[in-house]
């Protein structure tokens, strides 16, 4: 995969017309050019990934297929690159789309979440304070995870909110104030409860198998593009 990328990178011009004659799960990760200015920067870039039209369509379908069929109300991005997949998927399955931002560019009251990124720098998210109401079930997209300190805090913000979860086969996992009709199948919960806390779908193009990685993995629905042979490569960035 590294070399497919190296070749990719040394191309003079992004292709954007040829893909593979058998477009097998994550053909598409090939396009992605590897790192050249350093560690303070992302292993892969996806720009080719993105600009790539047959690429961005069968990302988008790998990346939502385990979601198919599944009740979503919206899907969230995460500011920044988590934008580009989470609208287009929005896109796709005709839903609306919530951007999670980085603290200090809404000029609306807003409900914020501290956290710690990729790189070790201490940031803040933040959504409107009426962007989430109590039942909405969210799919979270965004670009990679890789130690899963920005997912997991968009995650715990959706939950603040009482975002329900998106996706779940089976009957939600609900906090134990919320109750399950099994008449209506509906969730309620009673006017002065605490905050509905439920978990919510994850989708990425990779998701490593970090600490945080593995902590999302183990309590939420998540879907990303990595076939599992290649998934060693990209946990070790090769």
């Amino acid at each position: 995969l590294h070399a497919q990328c190296l070749q990719c990178l040394h191309s003079p011009h992004m292709e954007l017309c040829h893909g593979p004659a058998t477009r097998e799960k994550g053909w598409y990760l090939a396009l992605m050019a590897p790192n050249v200015k350093g560690p303070n920067y992302a292993w892969l870039d996806p720009s080719r990934l993105y600009c790539h039209p047959q690429g961005l369509q069968d990302c988008l379908a790998d990346l939502l297929q385990p979601f198919q069929g599944d009740a979503i109300d919206v899907v969230a991005g995460i500011d920044a690159m988590g934008f580009i997949l989470g609208a287009a998927a929005a896109a796709k399955l005709q839903k609306g789309f919530l951007a999670i931002r980085k603290a200090g560019h809404l000029c609306v009251q807003t409900v914020a979440q501290p956290y710690t990124d990729y790189s070790g720098r201490e940031k803040v998210m933040e959504v409107p304070t009426d962007a989430i109401s109590p039942g909405l079930r969210i799919l979270l997209v965004d670009q990679w995870v890789e130690t899963g300190g920005t997912m997991r805090a968009a995650i715990e913000l959706v939950e603040r909110l009482g975002g329900v979860v998106a996706g779940r086969r089976g009957h939600p996992r609900v906090h134990p104030w919320v109750q399950w009709d099994h008449h209506s199948h509906r969730l309620w919960w009673p006017v002065l409860s605490p905050p509905v806390c439920v978990p919510t779908g994850v989708a990425a193009i990779c998701m490593e198998n970090s600490q945080g990685g593995k902590w999302i993995q183990e309590r939420y629905k998540y879907s990303h593009c990595v076939p599992p042979h290649l998934q060693p490569r990209f946990d070790q960035h090769q």
